[in-house]
């Protein structure tokens, strides 16, 4: 009778923690800022000063507005750090760098563990990016940490400013739709972005990214979500015309946008499905079958693994 109970006990325990582990969210979006949260405003260009650490500013500046430069060592797509992080990183409402900083070293439920601010840098090498997360020590990581700490001096460590990552939208009135986002996009996105969404460039140079397609962010970075995407959309497109979408058509250009298939999240192991109940439990399409097809069977591989 006791080995009986006992047994009962360790199938509680194990169906418990499976359940656990299969609701799990691998993706929390960023924390609102508090409404009494502080305001700052980071330096101006014209203040990095003129010596050996002022060039590495302007490296890690520059890296992060065209970090094309890296392309086929540390980037594998058509990304630059920029397109995510409006006006060089300054621009707050746009997950400016400046506010992130401060928050880090910092416990993220996508690794499970404390990370440091390389370490995030890093992440969005491999996600974002699709690429390979350029190594401690690095010129580059090093360059972008430097840009980060400048950007910062003088804020707060530890403390939420006003401004940090996107603003949180409400859940929307209606269900985000892909037909009216498809509308919201060829009326307001496909100027820049092209009517395939694949981007434009500019004498050989990328111009505005695409927004699907192997040339995109991946199906692990954090804008395949469609409520970080629709947050991102409303405070910062089109660009230079921040605000202008209502919430919904941000919401519904966001599912449009994040309908299409990309690059393979770098997570996936061969089973789409266990990918899809470990790592996509939030608002996005992975594994959800869109004209007949499941997203992520048809996903563009990593180019630099």
């Amino acid at each position: 009778m006791i080995r009986q109970v006992l047994l009962f006990l360790c199938a509680f325990c194990l169906s418990a923690t499976l359940a656990a582990e299969q609701t799990r969210d691998y993706q929390v979006e960023l924390p609102a800022s508090p409404d009494n949260a502080p305001g700052f405003t980071p330096p101006p260009e014209s203040e990095i000063p003129d010596d050996q650490f002022g060039e590495m500013v302007r490296y890690g500046r520059d890296l992060f507005v065209n970090t094309q430069q890296l392309r086929g060592k540390y980037v594998g797509n058509d990304m630059n750090c920029v397109n995510c992080h409006v006006d060089a990183g300054r621009r707050a409402d746009s997950a400016p760098l400046w506010a992130a900083y401060t928050m880090y070293p910092a416990y993220r439920k996508k690794n499970d563990r404390v990370n440091t601010m390389e370490e995030r840098i890093q992440g969005c090498f491999r996600y974002s990016m699709n690429g390979s997360p350029p190594p401690s020590g690095s010129p580059e990581l090093t360059a972008l940490i430097t840009y980060h700490y400048w950007l910062a001096k003088g804020a707060p460590t530890g403390v939420a400013l006003e401004g940090r990552g996107y603003p949180k939208l409400d859940a929307p009135e209606k269900k985000p739709d892909i037909r009216r986002g498809r509308e919201v996009f060829q009326a307001q996105c496909a100027i820049c972005h092209g009517d395939d969404g694949m981007g434009r460039m500019a004498e050989g140079e990328v111009a505005f990214p695409p927004l699907w397609g192997e040339g995109s962010y991946n199906w692990g970075a954090g804008m395949h979500r469609v409520n970080t995407a629709a947050a991102f959309i409303h405070s910062n497109m089109p660009l230079g015309k921040p605000y202008s979408l209502s919430e919904q058509q941000a919401w519904d250009v966001a599912a449009y946008i994040n309908s299409h298939e990309r690059p393979q999240d770098p997570r996936h192991e061969g089973d789409l499905k266990a990918t899809d109940q470990t790592f996509h439990a939030h608002q996005c399409f992975y594994g959800d079958k869109i004209d007949g097809q499941a997203l992520g069977t048809r996903s563009y591989p990593n180019p630099l693994e």
